[in-house]
């Protein structure tokens, strides 16, 4: 199936490992060029390597949490291409624990983390993607945000928030043929995953609990991800899509 993304340029938010990564290597099999970002320069790098047999990608170190250095990277990405085709975002998460395990620097940092990196990005592409009359959007949140997850209140309430940004956003630009939408990873097999496990040994088991018996795979997100941001889904927007083998429970 032909995605429409040859020659898309495609901005990826935290895409030195994980999903984002795995992401930005989907979208460049694809044909789109890939702008890839991250902190550590060294597992940037190392993303840059694995991508760049696929397609071409640009590597750009920074924090997108920090407003100057956020403001710097969109910069940088507009005097190189001019304009964003596909936005992604994406972080990692916040840390772990109950309510009153957590101060209000954690909610001061998971706030910026998640929702100011988002609309940060946001504020910086769509001016272009108005300009040139479309574009793709896509927020890359958790099913914590329909189903919350025990001892991720952070991810919880926050990530949440998203949800609201990217209906009331795919309202306000569906003029300019831009899409807005939101993707809702399941347990799926990263580092991430990895920690959590390993701070709570009983995730383990919650395979029991998918529909599907499994933990996802990184590649199968990236294959929805990409769909989304296609030319062949070009009259869905506002949505949170579930990828998650069937964990969540509701029917809406």
């Amino acid at each position: 199936m032909d995605l429409g993304l040859i020659h898309k340029i495609a901005f990826v938010a935290a895409s030195s490992d994980g999903l984002g990564k795995s992401v930005a290597l989907e979208l460049a099999k694809e044909g789109a060029e890939v702008i890839i970002c991250g902190r550590n320069p060294e597992s940037l790098n190392t993303a840059k390597a694995e991508i760049e047999k696929f397609g071409k990608v640009f590597a750009l170190t920074g924090d997108l949490t920090n407003d100057k250095d956020r403001d710097r990277l969109i910069q940088t990405v507009l005097e190189r291409y001019k304009q964003v085709d596909i936005l992604i975002t994406n972080t990692g998460g916040p840390p772990t624990g109950k309510f009153e395990d957590l101060n209000q620097a954690d909610w001061d940092n998971a706030y910026r983390q998640l929702l100011v990196s988002a609309t940060g990005l946001i504020r910086g592409f769509l001016p272009g993607m108005k300009s040139q009359r479309w574009g793709r959007i896509v927020t890359i949140t958790s099913q914590a945000v329909k189903q919350p997850v025990d001892n991720l209140i952070l991810s919880n309430s926050i990530r949440a928030s998203i949800v609201g940004l990217v209906k009331s956003l795919s309202n306000e630009v569906g003029a300019f043929n831009i899409t807005v939408n939101n993707v809702m990873p399941g347990y799926t097999q990263t580092a991430r995953l990895d920690r959590l496990i390993q701070n709570n040994p009983a995730i383990a088991s919650v395979t029991n609990e998918i529909p599907l018996g499994r933990f996802g795979q990184p590649h199968e997100f990236a294959a929805a991800v990409a769909f989304l941001v296609s030319e062949r889904a070009s009259y869905i927007t506002g949505v949170s899509l579930p990828v998650d083998g069937g964990w969540i429970k509701s029917i809406m």
